[in-house]
């Protein structure tokens, strides 16, 4: 579709959505965010943007010398795995309740964690324990907010969460079997993010700001010094937690099928920081609900409960700051979900599909999110379609 250009007070707003598909909410605060001064060319707006604190969800934006926290999000590093299998649809049973509650007993959910011992291995993440030795001894140097819980830090890693997070089974037009997963960095980057939040906007540079929650860190100051410090440990978090999941998965798995193999992972985040270089300036790039989508990047987009997820690779648009879509994106809070669907509503939307259907996550039903299709239709100049996925089974906190 074209691009939609809306003139901002210091930089455009360049969306890949119609403007009347944007809630006015979420309007405004895309035009203030291109009211500060150290945004870069234009703010990029993702076809799945949505309301969300601070900084809206499925914005890109390109900071000179800045970051503001919001524009990352709270569960920082929050991303995306996907595992195509050697298995096919056919060898799949036709009730599958036993796969789900083996991934269930193998990966806490919800506010869960491991109990007794610690979920990750040598070869999760990383070749040997050096890495992970290496990995756990950095958190002794994080904010002293978050001393008292390295206990709980190790015990959720390997972890799901609740929310919009998930693992599924799926299955791909060809009648391959995927592994995929959605997670972030769980309550250590939660804590995290919160921290540097609430520091930023304390900061005198940042007390005439539109919204208060957009607050950000200069450069060379020991506040962004502090912020980046944690926010790339988070970020390293996420990816390892990810990483420990889908081979709790694959083990289970394995008991079902013995013979099964892996190919490799793709992975990515999509609430981050990255130092990039666009229109020939080196620039802080937030992704908050946005994947990198630079050329040939392997990326995962999935919709809601029972609706599909696509696996694409990216076209490298610099308009798009090489960035596409995180997901369907939500047209309504949870909120409004829970007020206007029932459980039996949830059973009939996600027909099919193994996974809980009662009122507790009403709020993740499919009808409270957009539609994927159209979502991946608006950026088709953003990424190319790998392959499309349907899901048979879909465990949530």
């Amino acid at each position: 579709m074209a691009i939609t250009t809306i003139p901002g007070q210091q930089a455009d707003i360049r969306l890949w959505t119609r403007e009347e598909d944007v809630e006015p909410i979420a309007m405004r605060q895309l035009h203030n965010i291109a009211a500060l001064p150290w945004v870069v060319k234009h703010v990029a707006v993702m076809p799945d943007v949505h309301y969300g604190k601070g900084a809206t969800v499925g914005s890109v934006i390109a900071m000179r010398d800045a970051v503001s926290p919001a524009a990352v999000g709270v569960d920082i590093g929050c991303g995306m795995s996907a595992v195509r299998t050697s298995l096919r649809a056919a060898d799949l049973p036709d009730d599958l309740r036993r796969l789900r509650s083996g991934i269930e007993k193998a990966v806490p959910v919800g506010f869960g964690m491991h109990r007794g011992d610690v979920a990750f291995r040598a070869g999760d993440a990383d070749n040997d324990k050096a890495g992970w030795d290496r990995f756990w001894a950095r958190f002794e140097d994080l904010t002293p907010a978050v001393r008292g819980q390295s206990e709980r830090a190790l015990m959720q890693m390997g972890s799901l969460g609740g929310g919009n997070h998930f693992i599924e089974v799926c299955l791909d037009e060809d009648g391959a079997v995927w592994l995929m997963l959605h997670s972030g960095s769980r309550g250590i980057g939660n804590i995290l993010a919160q921290h540097h939040m609430e520091v930023a906007r304390g900061l005198q540079h940042n007390q005439a700001l539109p919204d208060p929650d957009l607050a950000v860190f200069l450069a060379h100051t020991p506040q962004m010094k502090a912020y980046r410090h944690d926010l790339y440990w988070a970020q390293e978090y996420a990816r390892r937690n990810r990483a420990v999941m889908m081979r709790l998965v694959y083990d289970v798995v394995r008991k079902q099928f013995p013979r099964v193999k892996f190919d490799e992972a793709i992975s990515c985040h999509h609430n981050y920081v990255a130092e990039e270089t666009h229109f020939g300036e080196e620039v802080l790039v937030t992704r908050k609900g946005a994947i990198r989508a630079g050329h040939g990047d392997m990326g995962i987009i999935p919709g809601s409960m029972g609706t599909g997820s696509y696996i694409v690779r990216g076209l490298g648009n610099p308009e798009s700051f090489c960035s596409a879509s995180h997901g369907a994106g939500r047209r309504m809070s949870r909120n409004q979900a829970r007020k206007r669907f029932t459980a039996q509503d949830l059973a009939e939307q996600t027909a099919g599909v193994e996974c809980r259907k009662d009122s507790g996550v009403v709020d993740e039903i499919p009808g409270a999110y957009k539609n994927i299709n159209e979502v991946i239709a608006n950026q088709k100049d953003l990424v190319e379609v790998v392959a499309k996925l349907r899901q048979v089974v879909c465990v949530k906190g």
